[in-house]
């Protein structure tokens, strides 16, 4: 993947968080300039619930992504090595495909702090 590619994923990020594999919140990445609104994060929080409720019964440990539509994100929860990943996404964007996927599942959501467009709540 290009860095070209790496840097137009970013840009079309409008917020993070991060989760443990247990399901529960760890960090929340908002924009500096935008809303600090972390409603979109509640969604996520029960769809990992569901998720923990749903392997108890059935096999479901390929779990790789999940894409949440709301009326006005879209937010896709990936999971990673040692955590479950939700990146907030304009829901007008096309960016959804396989290399951000790929781009999303390696990425490490602690660079956001140092990125100006992004603030920790």
């Amino acid at each position: 993947m290009t860095a070209l590619e790496e840097n137009k994923f970013e840009t079309y990020t409008l917020g993070a968080a991060t989760f443990d594999l247990s399901g529960l919140p760890k960090e929340y990445y908002t924009l500096v300039d935008g809303s600090k609104s972390i409603i979109w994060v509640q969604p996520i929080f029960q769809s990992l619930g569901l998720k923990s409720l749903l392997a108890a019964s059935l096999p479901v440990e390929n779990f790789t992504h999940a894409v949440i539509h709301g009326s006005d994100y879209t937010a896709i929860v990936i999971k990673q090595q040692g955590n479950y990943l939700a990146l907030l996404i304009d829901p007008k964007s096309e960016i959804l495909s396989e290399k951000f996927l790929s781009w999303a599942q390696s990425f490490d959501a602690t660079s956001l702090r140092n990125n100006p467009k992004f603030q920790v709540i």
